[in-house]
């Protein structure tokens, strides 16, 4: 009898302890998840445009471009005025699934085109200054897509990318990641926030992105930027739509 209420107990304790195995992983999925909300939105919305991808032909072909009078903010240090002239990157669009009007377009860029330019001493000021000799920051853009509105001028835009810091050959740190919504309307973190503009006629408009960067494997960097924190980008860019 004793070993049986031994191994009754037992199962009953492993029992219990799957259950709180499987609820503390709900618990950290669901913590993950709002944490990262554009990450997984970013991914079900890239699986939503490949399915269309596949199943209908390309409706517009799209150009991206960034342009001057740009800014980049982290963490309490005031904004980099940045000049991202010469960015650009082309995709494809078609037209919104099952919607009643052709007005919203999803597009989706093509990652190996895209390229936004460094900030150096040459595109980059910070109070006033250039950015000190050898000092670099490659962008390097994984994916970016989501929706605009033709009629409205409205853009929601996923963007993912690696922000890349060294000083000449003597030190390189590992990538910074930054995700966010690049949208013409506003983003709101908890201590950055920014309101962008919509298209205009010529395709320009300003797109704005607040972004929580988290810990690297790098003591200097995260003491120096007080990761986790947020960062802010501020991207005028134009866009052009031109139809197959």
């Amino acid at each position: 009898m004793g070993s049986s209420m031994n191994s009754s107990n037992l199962s009953i304790l492993q029992h219990l302890s799957n259950k709180t195995s499987i609820s503390n992983s709900s618990k950290l999925f669901r913590i993950t998840c709002k944490r990262h909300a554009a990450t997984c939105w970013a991914y079900t919305n890239q699986s939503k445009q490949e399915s269309i991808a596949r199943t209908s032909p390309a409706d517009y072909n799209v150009e991206f471009q960034t342009l001057e009078s740009c800014k980049l903010g982290i963490s309490r240090y005031p904004d980099f005025e940045y000049n991202a002239k010469g960015g650009l990157g082309s995709g494809t669009g078609r037209k919104e699934e099952g919607a009643e009007t052709d007005d919203v377009v999803l597009v989706a860029f093509d990652f190996a085109t895209l390229y936004i330019p460094p900030l150096t001493a040459a595109t980059t000021k910070f109070l006033g200054l250039p950015l000190p000799p050898f000092l670099k920051i490659d962008i390097v853009p994984e994916f970016l897509q989501g929706s605009i509105n033709r009629t409205s001028g409205k853009v929601d835009l996923q963007f993912r990318s690696k922000f890349w810091f060294s000083i000449g050959s003597i030190y390189k740190a590992p990538p910074l990641v930054v995700e966010t919504t690049l949208t013409s309307e506003q983003s709101k973190g908890t201590t950055r926030s920014g309101s962008g503009q919509r298209m205009d006629e010529q395709g320009r408009c300003k797109l704005v992105g607040v972004a929580v960067v988290d810990p690297i494997s790098d003591i200097l960097m995260n003491s120096f930027l007080g990761l986790p924190t947020e960062c802010i980008a501020y991207l005028n860019a134009k866009i052009s739509l031109a139809p197959v």
